[in-house]
């Protein structure tokens, strides 16, 4: 699992038209780290009381709190400025275009403390910064397989390497499914349930084919053959086929595996010579689909045999209606 590391001035420079942002260059402080995604206001701390103040958080300063520090006494507000910035702050963002004065400036300067003005209201820079900086902080890891978008769900195929994985995924696109990243997934957990993968930005859907090489996806297939990002939903696990081996033939045992904490079903194919791989995988799509809609093809049978062998038997109209 990757950790990021993210100072104040990766964010300016990656979100700079987003936020619509503007450093005052007066102040320094671009290389603090950020180090978690919540973002809050000062609040009460303006007016001298820092109990419970979320210093290490990143500080936004909206037209309440910069109307409020015009309103006081200059000596008063350089004081609560001081403690304000005495803190271990990120950065502070000072939205809706307004400007700070120059006391805040300086004591912000002295204190090694970024000021960054944005032009949009407060709401809005909340809404867009907090979107950005859960997925900038949310766990992450980079899987060995490859993902596609079959029948809109997201089937990652794992396996030893040259087992074939990016050879199905290249089957399912022929066929009209889309990829989302081949060789290399780097999964991205949102919430506690949603596990997204996505592409290395190298790679930009780009396959190793053996045999052949590299191949352009969109250049071959059309745009519409790739996506950028898909929530991994199935992991669907290649294996060499063996006489011997134990494989699930009713799909009552599930299996399941975890990653980033999310547990996800598990499903093996053995694969031997003439088996259809991808119509295969478009069937597993198609029954986790079913599965999503409450309906369990397996479990409906089991019920059914169940319930045929409690009842009665009536051999007499079973041999009746055998015209053979």
């Amino acid at each position: 699992m990757s950790t990021p590391r993210l100072t104040v001035g990766n964010l300016v420079e990656r979100m700079r038209g987003p936020l619509q942002l503007e450093h005052i260059e007066k102040t320094n402080g671009l290389d603090r780290i950020i180090e978690n995604p919540n973002v809050s206001s000062p609040g009460l701390v303006l007016a001298g009381y820092v109990g419970r103040f979320p210093a290490r958080r990143l500080q936004v300063l909206g037209e309440t709190e910069i109307t409020y520090l015009r309103s006081i006494d200059g000596d008063m507000r350089r004081k609560h400025l001081t403690t304000f910035f005495s803190y271990p702050l990120p950065c502070v963002f000072i939205t809706k275009g307004q400007r700070p004065g120059e006391d805040l400036i300086d004591i912000a300067a002295a204190a090694g403390v970024a000021v960054i003005c944005s032009r949009l209201k407060t709401n809005e820079f909340y809404t867009r910064i907090k979107f950005w900086l859960e997925d900038e902080f949310a766990p992450s890891t980079n899987l060995h397989g490859s993902l596609a978008d079959v029948f809109g769900v997201g089937l990652l195929f794992v396996g030893r390497s040259g087992i074939g994985k990016s050879e199905c995924v290249l089957d399912l696109v022929e066929r009209g499914h889309r990829l989302v990243a081949d060789d290399l997934v780097i999964a991205r957990r949102r919430g506690s349930d949603v596990l997204i993968g996505k592409g290395h930005e190298l790679q930009r859907h780009h396959m190793e084919i053996r045999g052949v090489g590299l191949v352009d996806i969109p250049s071959i297939f059309g745009i519409r053959a790739v996506r950028q990002q898909k929530r991994i939903e199935v992991i669907v696990q290649l294996e060499e086929w063996h006489q011997d081996a134990a494989v699930d033939r009713t799909g009552l045992d599930a299996e399941m595996t975890t990653i980033l904490d999310v547990e996800l079903p598990k499903v093996r194919v053995p694969l031997n010579p003439g088996k259809n791989i991808t119509v295969v995988a478009e069937v597993i799509a198609m029954n986790h689909l079913l599965k999503y809609s409450g309906v369990d093809p397996a479990e409906r049978f089991n019920e059914r045999l169940m319930r045929q062998l409690r009842g009665p038997r009536d051999v007499t109209a079973y041999l009746q209606q055998d015209n053979e």
